[in-house]
């Protein structure tokens, strides 16, 4: 393509010598041209196609590069007019990519649960419950009792405490009122002392002794087996009820304690923060013949690894399936620091625990002021 440009010029400045030499002779040929009218517009329009020839001429010569350089620059303008488009499409390709992002977690139930259908959190929360059940084959109420009786006065006393701190004032408490004919006619003040450690003692033994009172004077000293029956007697609520229900009874039943409350939250079972609304919700997605033992691992759980500040969750069994997973500590080895009870190598909360969980390794706890 530079060949054929320097030859143009060449001939470009042959034709100029050549004008200029014969510059006479075309001013006399003009001349002519300007004499009459119809040569004169003759010549106006031949002017006219000269410069179309002219400007298209030039494209051989020097001017090229100009006119080359002038095409050049709206070449360029067009062409970044058309790529424009291009880029446009790269930025809007990865904003889908990312939009899609997110939205392929909630394909995963414990990413997203609260896209999950019905179906899948039926699916979920009782494959949760079939893990604990491996992870804690010894699970029981951690609440020592020998009979009904018992176990409600146990539980009432368990409000704000520990299970381990109401087993370790119970004993005294029974050795001194093993009945509720006993309990009923006690001196308040004296039962209040026994109570003490566990806290909130006045209130406590107000309950104690009026709930004693209301089995021996409705149902003739023996604690009933019915909800309605239960919840009548003073300190009783459905939470008591049913491990009352479900523990001396073997009638099912939905323990709603702190700790079953913070965990069926954290796993996005359901949204409720009344426990009655949380009992009915969690109850739907169990058959109730798991109610009890459902309650079990959910709040054993709760105390030994899935704790309400800090949870062990690199320490968690059922991890994969947790959507707050990551609310804790992750790292293994902190983790694992974090566990409680037998999970840590220590005792449990029960003096008396049954005979499975010390085959499983469980060590009962000691008893007060022991240690």
């Amino acid at each position: 393509m530079g060949e054929q440009i320097s030859d143009g010029g060449r001939k470009t400045a042959k034709a100029a010598k050549t004008a200029a030499a014969g510059g006479s002779a075309s001013a006399k040929k003009a001349a002519p041209a300007r004499k009459t009218p119809a040569k004169k517009a003759t010549a106006q329009k031949a002017t006219a196609k000269k410069p179309a020839a002219k400007k298209a001429a030039p494209a051989r010569g020097p001017a090229a590069k100009q006119a080359s350089a002038r095409k050049a620059a709206p070449a360029k303008s067009s062409a970044a007019l058309k790529k424009a488009p291009a880029p446009r499409k790269q930025v809007v390709a990865p904003k889908k990519a990312t939009a899609s992002v997110p939205a392929a977690p909630a394909k995963t139930v414990a990413a997203h649960p609260q896209g999950e259908s019905r179906t899948a959190l039926v699916r979920r929360a009782r494959r949760v419950n079939r893990e604990l059940a491996e992870v804690y084959p010894y699970a029981h109420p951690e609440l020592d009792f020998e009979n009904p009786f018992q176990l409600v006065v146990a539980t009432v006393l368990s409000a704000q405490t520990t299970d381990l701190r109401v087993n370790q004032t119970t004993p005294a408490l029974f050795a001194k009122y093993p009945t509720p004919e006993d309990l009923a006619a006690a001196d308040p003040e004296e039962v209040e002392e026994i109570l003490r450690p566990t806290g909130f003692f006045r209130a406590k033994t107000k309950s104690v002794i009026g709930l004693s009172k209301a089995l021996v004077e409705q149902f003739d000293g023996e604690v009933p087996g019915r909800l309605e029956d239960l919840v009548k007697l003073p300190g009783v609520g459905r939470k008591t009820a049913f491990v009352v229900l479900g523990n001396a009874f073997g009638r099912p039943g939905i323990t709603v304690d702190t700790h079953f409350q913070r965990l069926v939250r954290r796993w996005k079972w359901t949204d409720e923060t009344d426990p009655d609304k949380i009992e009915a919700a969690v109850g739907a997605l169990f058959p109730k013949s798991d109610w009890t033992d459902l309650s079990h691992h959910v709040i054993w759980h709760g105390r030994r690894i899935c704790h309400a500040r800090k949870p062990a969750c690199g320490a968690c069994p059922i991890a994969p399936l947790c959507p707050a997973y990551g609310e804790g500590e992750t790292d293994p080895e902190k983790a694992e620091k974090l566990l409680k009870y037998e999970k840590a190598g220590q005792p449990g909360q029960r003096l008396k625990p049954p005979q499975a969980y010390l085959d499983a390794g469980g060590k009962a706890a000691p008893p007060l002021g022991a240690g």
